[in-house]
């Protein structure tokens, strides 16, 4: 077992490590416009899960996660080089759904927002269901009244 700030530190190398050879060596075609967002290794460095995301249709997605699985080889043989670990971590390309998890939430925040503007237009001519200020100052008791 390692440290954890070790493997961390060793992921945040793997991931920049990706994403150069991604924009610099990787020359495939159905590669598209690929952002990788994390890397997350075990604690054993064993094995290195990359995190990316894809702007583009479900065609695009589909051929940039084929074409990460061609060139795995030699970006795990370039990781291997540049960290100079005795056991290079096999890599995994598991696309990110933060985009989509966003959009999500952004709908969410729309519904509520319509909601609240509905709650708001009803609320708009209402008024006090019993006297129109209960919190008058000093009640008097009714038998001094007279």
């Amino acid at each position: 077992m390692v440290d954890a700030a070790r493997a961390r530190k060793l992921a945040d190398r793997i991931q920049r490590i990706v994403a150069e050879m991604l924009e610099r060596r990787v020359k495939d075609p159905r590669l598209g416009f690929v952002t990788v967002t994390d890397a997350r290794l075990t604690n054993d460095l064993r094995d290195a899960t990359v995190f990316y995301t894809v702007f583009g249709s479900d065609e695009e997605k589909a051929g940039t996660a084929a074409a990460l699985e061609s060139a795995k080889g030699i970006i795990r043989t370039e990781v291997g080089r540049q960290t100079g670990l005795r056991h290079t971590p096999s890599l995994t390309f598991k696309s990110d759904d933060v985009q989509r998890n966003a959009e999500h939430i952004e709908s969410l925040l729309a519904q509520a927002r319509m909601s609240d503007a509905e709650v708001a237009r009803a609320a708009s001519g209402a008024t006090p269901a019993g006297e129109p200020d209960p919190y008058k100052a000093p009640r008097q008791p009714e038998d001094e009244e007279e």
